[in-house]
């Protein structure tokens, strides 16, 4: 079942979606690059790239922050849409009016609206010399506040609700097939963002530009919304995110 599903997966939309995500990860990659390696990097022109990491407490900064978070959730989150996006496209076999790229543009419309609110909470948080031109904490207080806040978030009603349709995405498009697809991909753009706003948070302590953290919540986050794994991640989970939070703050002081 998984094989052929797979196989399925070669349309010029799937293709494009790929493309979306390896670039966003390839650039990513690129913006991570230690600060020591960067200036050989211009003698190949990417220093565009490269400058993306220096931000600076104004507009420009803001700018170059919003597009960072922007990658960032493209890269990350669309993933875990995967089994959502592969049940529209079966199920856009068997109806009229689908369109899959306006699914993809309405869920990834959110999580643009997203990157704005986290591009100026971290341009605050930086003012306030809370965290590092590179967006990871400086602060114990900060860093353990996050931990514990998305830790008691994995045990909440609303983080629930938002994984039970996630992780039931047939049930989630009967229910709403009639709103047209852009609006159905901006539906579940919201029911991720519940699932996922206080993980992608987590970015401001593991470091928002440190790749190896990235990576190892996209896994994270794509395991939880499976249907057969999901509950056996989303408690304990909550339960070592507290714990973290608590071991953070003791060994501050």
């Amino acid at each position: 079942m998984l094989a052929a599903r797979m196989r399925a997966m070669t349309g010029v939309h799937w293709l494009a979606l790929f493309a979306l995500i390896l670039v966003s990860w390839m650039v990513l990659f690129a913006m991570a690059v230690p600060a020591e390696l960067r200036d050989g990097a211009r003698i190949f022109g990417a220093d565009f790239i490269a400058s993306l990491c220096n931000i600076t407490p104004d507009g420009a900064g803001l700018v170059r922050m919003f597009g960072m978070w922007g990658l960032m959730t493209a890269a990350m989150m669309a993933p875990t849409a995967f089994p959502a996006f592969a049940t529209y496209d079966d199920l856009s076999h068997a109806a009229s009016e689908t369109n899959f790229a306006a699914l993809v543009a309405g869920y990834l419309a959110i999580w643009i609206g997203f990157s704005g609110v986290a591009a100026g909470l971290q341009m605050v948080l930086f003012r306030a010399e809370l965290v590092s031109a590179f967006g990871d904490s400086r602060s114990a207080v900060l860093s353990a506040g996050l931990l514990v806040g998305a830790g008691l978030y994995q045990f909440s009603a609303i983080k629930e609700a938002c994984l039970s349709k996630c992780r039931m995405p047939m049930t989630f498009f009967m229910q709403h097939w009639d709103e047209g697809p852009l609006r159905n991909g901006l539906r579940l753009g919201l029911v991720c963002l519940g699932c996922c706003w206080a993980l992608m948070l987590l970015g401001f302590v593991g470091g928002v530009m440190n790749v190896a953290f990235m990576g190892l919540a996209t896994l994270i986050m794509v395991f939880e919304k499976l249907p057969d794994l999901g509950r056996y991640v989303t408690k304990p989970l909550g339960w070592l995110l507290i714990a973290a939070g608590i071991v953070r703050i003791v060994t501050a002081f």
